[in-house]
This record gives structure tokens, sequence and C-alpha cells, in this order.
């Protein structure tokens, strides 16, 4: 290859031999490449903060999935968190408990809200699909409580009464106190946390009665119950807006209020934990959000919201 004619610097060509020529052109050749280079190194090294969280696996988009029970409060954390960390993006939706822990088991969610625990076959499922385990966090407290709209007079139902009620083997008011009214039920439907966790503490797991009407979200069963003079329905403590919560005895026992001393206390028979669900070890802005969400911050929201903060020996 031919160098003839090269300028380096204010010397002309002419003036130098064929080997100085050369001499100068490997010169300039490799002071480019060593340039050239450097500055690739510090692209590389600083670069595009996305091409770097897309290489490293770290995003700061959450997708939260999972129970209507808890959607509400999810909501709620979410914008708190996003207002205390710019940048951040969570993105929160329902559909149900087994909704989101199915999402988690397939990968479209990072994180799964429900309301009853996970269940031995999704654990199982999670790590044959994942190569990861489930991690549960309690991140707050709830009274599953029994709602009749606020005209019906009565006070407080068995968990048998309720059973019998629920499985379409009690079929009026008046054979538990009430007026001569045929009971009409409102329930969930069965992919709902709240669904699963009635069926098996109060039903025992037998089936509802068919002629029980599945509605998509506690807001929906409140109102349903809060329109319906025979109304009875059973949901979140935190939806009970237009509706009455009647007493809940467990067989033997006085009738307990859902309130927040009872439930944290144990005494309330359909008192549980809210859930949030990662696979394996939550990391990244799934680790900085759960932190928040069990702090003291993160609590006052439950609060607020009408659920009950945990109890300090449950976090």
């Amino acid at each position: 290859m031919s160098h003839r004619g090269l300028r380096v610097g204010a010397i002309g060509a002419s003036t130098l031999t064929k080997a100085q020529q050369n001499h100068w052109f490997f010169l300039f050749l490799a002071a480019a490449l060593s340039i050239s280079a450097c500055t690739s190194g510090k692209r590389s090294e600083g670069g595009d903060p996305s091409q770097s969280e897309a290489r490293s696996g770290a995003s700061s988009t959450l997708t939260i999935k999972g129970s209507d029970t808890m959607v509400i409060l999810a909501q709620k954390w979410a914008q708190a968190f996003m207002s205390a960390n710019p940048g951040r993006v969570l993105q929160v939706s329902g559909g149900g408990s087994g909704t989101g822990v199915a999402a988690l088991i397939n990968g479209t969610a990072d994180l799964a809200n429900a309301s009853r625990p996970i269940k031995d076959k999704e654990r199982k499922q999670l790590s044959k699909r994942r190569g990861v385990e489930a991690h549960e966090f309690r991140v707050a407290l709830d009274s599953l409580a029994v709602y009749v709209p606020a005209a019906n007079k009565i006070e407080s139902l068995t968990i048998l009464q309720l059973k019998k009620i629920f499985r379409g083997q009690t079929t009026n008011w008046k054979d538990v106190g009430g007026e001569d009214r045929e009971i009409v039920l409102y329930s969930r439907e069965n992919n709902s946390g709240t669904y699963a966790y009635f069926k098996e503490h109060v039903l025992d797991n037998e089936d509802f009665a068919a002629t029980a009407q599945t509605l998509p979200g506690t807001a929906a069963v409140i109102n349903a119950v809060s329109k319906d003079p025979a109304g009875i329905g059973y949901g979140g403590i935190a939806y009970a807006e237009g509706v009455r919560t009647v007493k809940v005895a467990a067989e033997g026992s006085k009738p307990v209020e859902p309130s927040m001393e009872n439930a944290t206390s144990g005494t309330y028979p359909l008192s549980r934990f809210l859930n949030i669900y990662s696979a394996g070890e939550p990391t990244g802005v799934a680790k900085e959000y759960l932190d928040f969400v069990l702090s003291d911050e993160g609590q006052k929201v439950v609060e607020g919201v009408g659920y009950y903060p945990l109890p300090k020996e449950a976090k």
C-alpha cells in the first residue's frame, strides 16, 4: 500500500525520505488507534444506562399482579413508593390470587399478591418452570368479614350457620333469627384467594350452593349486598362501605367483631395474613419495594386503606 502524498503535521511529504514517511505514518496510525480504544472503553464503562440495565438483567419497572382484595392497597403502596423513588415504575393489576401466582410462575409478573397461602402444587410448578423457590412475605393483616345490608338486624352468626347458609342448606333469614325472607348469596370467583380461604375455613372445603352468585371482586360483592335487602356476602374488611359486618362465632365461643384488636390477637376466627410472593430471593426494585411495604411508612398505608398493620412478631 502506497502512502505517497501523506502530510504529517506541518512537514511536507516532499521533504522526507520514503523511510521517514513510513515512520511518521505508523506513529500517526498508532496514536489514532489508541484514542479510539480509550473512547470505546469509556462508552462501555459508562454508556447508555438503559443498555447497561438490559445487559445486567436489571430494570426500573416492576410488574405486580394478583389479589383483588389487595389491589387498592397495592396501588396505594405503588404510588407512595414511586413518589419516594423517581424513575421507578410499578404496574399493579388484580385478577385474583390464583391469577397472580400463575403470572409469577410463567414469568409475566415480578411479584404476586395473594390473600391466601400459596399451594404446594404452585410451589412445585414455580420450581419446575423457573428453577427457583417461592418466597413468602406477610405484608398485612385482614379480617375476612361477613357482610349484610345495613337494614339487616342479624347481629352475629356462627361458623356452622355460615356454612349452612353458603352451602344452600339454610335458605331463609328467619331460620337464623332474621326476617321471613329468602337468603340471596353473593360469592367470589374460584380464582380468588378470598373464595379459597372462605371455602376452606367456613365450608370445610365443601362446595358453595349452586344458587350463589359469583362476582369478580370484593367491591362488586359489597355493591350487590348493599342493594339487596336479602343479600349476604364476604370479603376483606377494607371494603366495608354501605353495608354492615356481622360478628362471627367459632363453635362454643362468643361472637367476635372483625376489628383490628381481634384480628391481631387471633380471637376473630376469620383473620388472615395478606401476602406477597416472589420467585426466588427478591433483588433490585422488588427488594426495595418489599422493604418499603414492611417499613413503618408502608404499614401506615395499610391502616389508611382499612386493613390492619402487621403485628411486630409477624414481620
